[in-house]
């Protein structure tokens, strides 16, 4: 096994990284207070390529590989994961989804536009009803010969308000899996946006609900064949775990980096913290936590890269590494003593992003269910 990234990739981590300080860290606590979503941040990473970082030249995107790109996202995240996960569902599951399932038309219609960050992609699954339960899908699309009819209402929509397109999957049929997925634009009639949602953390992506009154969709704007809408959206979020695990990870490994440069300064009972045993301690499961947990997220990448199956491997890297960001984070806060419940030194609103990693795309329970699932077959 090798264990050691390209010259490309390290670029590419090290651009990542020196966005992420430069770029990112000075207003990522007046965005995390006022639910700002960093629009212009955004373009900047679409116009140096991050936004479309696996997608094919041929579309306009980077051509890079999933390793420098979950590389990216845990820089990101280790500064700003509001901003990671607009660019996670840009690249994992819109420009992904559409690459892989999507005609030429298609392709060229959208997913261009979308590789280089001129308009933000959308994905629409979750319902007021329909959480970990995919297939109770309420939202329905009917067939009307040249067009389909949209109806219905999705929650939890990362980029509701900033997203010019949006892949929905709908109700087509009797069957618990007859689903239709279908790229929506903004501008059709019938498409409207909900209010903000007022989250606990990754309060700088703009979370709403959508809604759809008889929209018109053309047949075109079908992604795959009819009834394979399910099967599309379980795919799709095969990979995005991938990225998501990625931002967990971005998130711990940010928080004791914090936590490691604090106990050096902190002194206490005469000598820096980091000299008391309780402290290194500490630090010492952190730092194993966290690598175990990049290991899981990388061989996860690195089969997607291989063609080979991945979809075990991204669960697992989800279910660790986001358990790994919430206790990885709660430590840095209790290291920071005080100062660790003031806004001023980050490591509190880490702990507030790092939740939501075991929720969305997949709760940790439904994490637990898959990998066990593929055991037992």
């Amino acid at each position: 096994m090798l264990f050691q990234f390209t010259s490309e990739q390290l670029m590419i981590k090290q651009a990542a990284k020196d966005f992420a300080q430069t770029e990112l860290k000075p207003g990522v606590i007046e965005r995390d207070e006022l639910q700002k979503f960093p629009a212009e941040q955004i373009k900047k990473l679409g116009e140096l390529g991050f936004l479309g970082m696996m997608v094919s030249p041929e579309y306009h995107g980077a051509g890079f590989d999933t390793i420098s790109y979950i590389s990216a996202i845990e820089e990101i995240s280790k500064v700003d994961a509001s901003t990671a996960v607009i660019m996670s569902v840009n690249n994992s599951l819109i420009c992904y989804g559409l690459e892989k399932f999507g005609t030429e038309s298609q392709k060229e219609k959208y997913l261009k536009r979308l590789a280089t960050g001129e308009v933000l992609g959308a994905f629409c699954l979750s319902e007021p009803e329909a959480g970990s339960d995919a297939q109770a899908q309420s939202t329905r699309v009917t067939d009307h010969g040249d067009y389909f009819l949209l109806n219905g209402t999705k929650n939890w929509i990362t980029n509701g308000n900033s997203a010019s397109i949006y892949l929905v999957i709908a109700k087509a049929g009797p069957g618990d899996s007859d689903m239709n997925a279908l790229i929506v634009e903004r501008e059709m009639d019938g498409f409207s946006v909900g209010q903000k949602e007022n989250k606990m953390g990754v309060r700088g992506s703009d979370t709403h609900s959508v809604m759809f009154s008889d929209v018109r969709v053309p047949k075109e704007n079908l992604l795959g064949s009819e009834g394979s809408g399910f099967e599309f959206a379980m795919r799709v979020l095969e990979a995005g775990r991938i990225g998501i695990a990625a931002q967990a990870l971005g998130i711990a490994a940010g928080a004791y980096e914090l936590a490691l440069a604090y106990s050096k300064d902190r002194k206490a009972f005469g000598k820096p913290i980091a000299d008391h045993q309780a402290i290194r301690f500490k630090l010492a499961e952190m730092a194993t936590d966290i690598e175990a947990a990049r290991l899981l997220c990388l061989k996860a990448a690195w089969l997607k890269d291989q063609n080979l199956p991945f979809a075990t491997a991204s669960s697992k890297a989800k279910l660790f590494a986001s358990q790994v960001a919430m206790k990885t984070t709660i430590e840095a806060v209790q290291i920071h003593g005080g100062y660790g419940y003031v806004k001023e030194y980050h490591v509190e609103r880490m702990m507030r992003d790092a939740k939501v990693t075991q929720i969305y795309e997949g709760t940790s329970e439904i994490q637990k269910l898959i990998i066990s699932r593929n055991l037992l077959r």
